[in-house]
């Protein structure tokens, strides 16, 4: 079996590594666009404290984040050790203890089903500034100790690398669809034709390109997000926990001195690659408003990246249309790193016809399949 994967950020690059593992042919296409979403996106695993209510959702962000380890597992054998992965738990911060009593109790109800979340801790304000020193002095917190946080640009590397360890191709270049008399057979890239008995389309928001040339108008809206990288020269961030405030807004950190900071969530920008004076303000005000201790940080840069947005919270995962050798998986949104390598795997699973113990009704791209170009 011969698969090409459109597409190689966190989800491509783990449905690619799954698919050759298992002995199938992979060929690699990805076009490295600006402002894909696996580089900017900040990299928080920790779904058990969202606000999202929906419980489809909750079940695929769960199991993304159970599948974590295992993936680290397996690319440690392959020899990829540099992942970005740490399990460093999470602070969800507030002044308001009601806020918080009602967070503690949400989780602790949760930790029967997902016991991988693992300890939920009531914290003073100077238990939790000892975690994560620049944090408001007046800020309460929850830890849960299972959250975990990832560097999206490592582990989607470190896939890719192990992916061709395995006997996979990489390609740069843009796919375009081969269509032969109603069916796919395969991508032309750079006016190179490769013949396939199946493609697998994970470019996220530049997905709907792809599916134009099928009839359909797939509806991912590109939003953009910038998110703020502060070096703190001389601090020791190794295992810094994550930070939840009760706002879209959050920071983490990694083992460089660096404090992640984000984000702002921009619909209607299409693919316009910048940076804005009120999306700088805005998620620097809010940083700030958490973590005051971040004011004599270095600003080293502001990331861009564009979440593909479908018509809803959930992904869309499945076959596209009547093509049983078309598959689809995108539009994770704000959850791409999050959720993104179980994504993969799933996608894999559904390319090569195993059975899947989920049931992925609820993610069917039909749904955003709804308008036929004629």
């Amino acid at each position: 079996m011969k698969v090409v994967v459109i597409g190689c950020g966190i989800v491509g690059a783990s449905a690619a590594y799954s698919l050759v593992k298992s002995g199938v042919e992979v060929i690699m296409i990805d076009k490295e666009h600006e402002g894909n979403a696996t580089s900017a996106g900040a990299g928080i695993v920790c779904p058990w404290v969202s606000r999202v209510d929906d419980e489809d959702w909750y079940k695929i962000a769960r199991e993304g984040a159970k599948f974590y380890p295992d993936l680290i597992s397996q690319l440690s054998v392959d020899g990829e050790e540099n992942v970005g992965y740490k399990k460093v738990g999470a602070l969800c911060v507030s002044h308001d203890a009601e806020e918080l009593d009602a967070i503690e109790e949400k989780v602790k109800n949760k930790q029967k089903e997902s016991p991988e979340l693992g300890d939920v801790v009531r914290l003073t304000p100077e238990k939790s500034q000892e975690l994560f020193p620049p944090l408001n002095k007046d800020y309460e917190s929850i830890f849960i100790s299972g959250a975990a946080r990832v560097d999206g640009r490592l582990i989607r590397d470190a896939m890719k690398r192990a992916a061709k360890k395995h006997g996979a191709t990489l390609i740069s270049g843009e796919a375009e669809l081969i269509i032969e008399n109603g069916e796919v057979t395969g991508v032309m890239v750079d006016g190179e034709v490769i013949n396939a008995d199946s493609v697998l389309i994970t470019a996220g928001g530049w997905a709907p390109f792809l599916l134009k040339s099928l009839g359909f108008e797939l509806k991912i809206e590109p939003q953009r997000g910038q998110i703020a990288h502060i070096e703190l020269p001389g601090e020791d961030t190794t295992d810094w926990p994550v930070v939840l405030p009760q706002t879209s807004h959050y920071m983490l950190a990694f083992d460089d001195s660096r404090v992640v900071a984000g984000a702002t969530r921009e619909t209607g920008t299409g693919f316009d690659y910048k940076t804005t004076v009120s999306g700088v303000n805005e998620v620097l005000s809010e940083a700030l408003n958490v973590a005051p201790g971040l004011s004599n940080g270095k600003l080293k840069e502001f990331r861009i990246g564009f979440r593909p947005m479908g018509p809803d919270i959930l992904p869309l995962i499945g076959k596209v249309g009547e093509r049983s050798n078309v598959v689809l998986a995108t539009g994770l949104g704000a959850s791409g790193l999050t959720m993104g390598p179980y994504v993969g795997r799933l996608a894999a699973s559904i390319v090569k016809g195993d059975s899947i113990d989920l049931d992925l009704s609820p993610y069917r791209p039909a749904r955003a399949l709804e308008t036929v170009l004629t």
